[in-house]
């Protein structure tokens, strides 16, 4: 598949924008922001504690003339392109910003992490340096008179962390006057070139599930005068899941998984206290909102009935993506306008979890999945692993998605 620019495909009501951007990116800004990505990549930093690279996306978004505001929490910006028109509603391009606590174990990259246990290996640099580059467009459209109305850039901290930087970058007033947001995620099983959508559901909800069970101890040759809290603890672990599953629709993809499981120091002694910990995942919104009385209950259950008392701790962390179908539509039409129609592939509702879902909760949005693998490659390769990398052409695509969306956007 071609690399080029096709819009040939594109319906005849975006083709205004096609010719809008004949050519949106410059050798020198894809350049640039190709530097910008590696220059992130070598140096992650973890959530709520993105202060180099919020200096660096501060630093070049005032060289280009607009006012950035770093968010209440210190790390992050929000940056407007235009004046915001009460009479309008402002269309948002979200970045997140932060890294993953594990190894960058890219053999040879010359741009490879420079800290120690610390890497991009879910594409957040990619995200950033596309809302970066679709900013800096957009300002330099601003200025000819060309953008028909204003855009808002959200560069948010904390992804990566329960439940997510987005709760904290919306109360820090990002969506104040925002009526649709968009955003990526880097893909490694799309072609870099071409984007994924889906109506709809698009991520899941995930939360973390905390569980520790007490007993009072003692001789494993006499279990039954005492609460046997190994046995009530591998209850939980096998009989939850299953108790949980059928009490709400199937359909609803309600599952706890776990994770982690200790109890006990010798062969011979029933143990005193036990702890669990695991996390719950859900295809469905509405069942996501009733999962946390569920778990609780099925667990109540189980150690009510091996005598164990039970504490829990049921972490809310992110709600489905669900992904606005007038939303999903613009950035179709967005990428058809610079790429063709063959450049948009429909894509699965993943079982992972993305807290862009918050902004989801307050306005219409929605999310793309953009190609990073390279094309023709055969490796499968998966986010959050420490050799994860990105084919860099995924930038150039990201920046005119965005940048056709929000032309596009203002004149619907």
């Amino acid at each position: 598949m071609s690399r080029e620019s096709d819009p040939s495909e594109a319906p005849a009501a975006v083709a205004s924008v096609a010719e809008l951007l004949p050519g949106v990116l410059s050798e020198e800004l894809r350049v640039e922001l190709i530097a910008f990505r590696r220059d992130l990549h070598m140096h992650p930093e973890l959530g709520n504690q993105e202060f180099r690279t919020t200096a660096a996306l501060r630093a070049r978004l005032e060289q280009a003339g607009l006012a950035p505001r770093v968010l209440d929490t210190g790390t992050g910006l929000v940056c407007d392109i235009g004046v915001p028109d009460a009479q309008r509603p402002v269309l948002a391009l979200r970045a997140d910003i932060d890294a993953l606590p594990i190894p960058d174990t890219k053999a040879g990259a010359p741009y490879r992490s420079t800290v120690p246990d610390r890497a991009h290996a879910c594409g957040h640099d990619v995200h950033t340096a596309v809302v970066l580059g679709a900013g800096l467009v957009l300002a330099e459209l601003h200025k000819e008179g060309r953008l028909p109305a204003p855009v808002r850039l959200i560069f948010q901290p904390a992804e990566e962390v329960l439940p997510g930087g987005a709760p904290d970058a919306i109360e820090s007033g990002v969506l104040d006057g925002v009526g649709r947001i968009i955003a990526v995620h880097c893909d490694p099983r799309v072609d870099a070139g071409r984007i994924g959508l889906r109506h709809g559901p698009i991520t899941s909800a995930c939360d973390r599930l905390e569980v520790s069970l007490d007993g009072p101890g003692g001789h494993t040759a006499r279990p039954h005068l005492t609460t046997d809290l190994v046995t009530a603890a591998a209850k939980v672990v096998t009989d939850v899941p299953a108790l949980v599953g059928r009490r709400v629709d199937a359909r609803s993809g309600l599952a706890v998984t776990w994770g982690r499981i200790e109890s006990g120091h010798a062969c011979n002694v029933v143990p005193q206290h036990a702890e669990l910990s695991g996390t719950v995942r859900c295809l469905d919104l509405d069942a996501w909102r009733a999962a946390p009385d569920l778990v609780h209950g099925a667990i109540q259950e189980i150690a009510d009935l091996h005598r164990a008392k039970s504490e829990i701790n049921y972490i809310r962390g992110v709600p489905p993506v669900v992904n606005d179908p007038e939303v999903t539509e613009l950035l179709r039409d967005a990428m058809a306008a610079r790429r063709g129609t063959h450049s948009v592939e429909d894509t699965e509702q993943s079982l992972g979890g993305e807290d862009f879902s918050w902004y989801l909760e307050h306005v219409p949005g929605a999310m793309a999945r953009l190609g990073v693998r390279v094309p023709g490659e055969r490796t499968v390769r998966d986010l959050h692993q420490g050799d994860f990398d990105a084919d860099e052409h995924a930038i150039t695509v990201g920046v005119e998605l965005f940048t056709a969306a929000a032309l596009l956007d203002a004149r619907l």
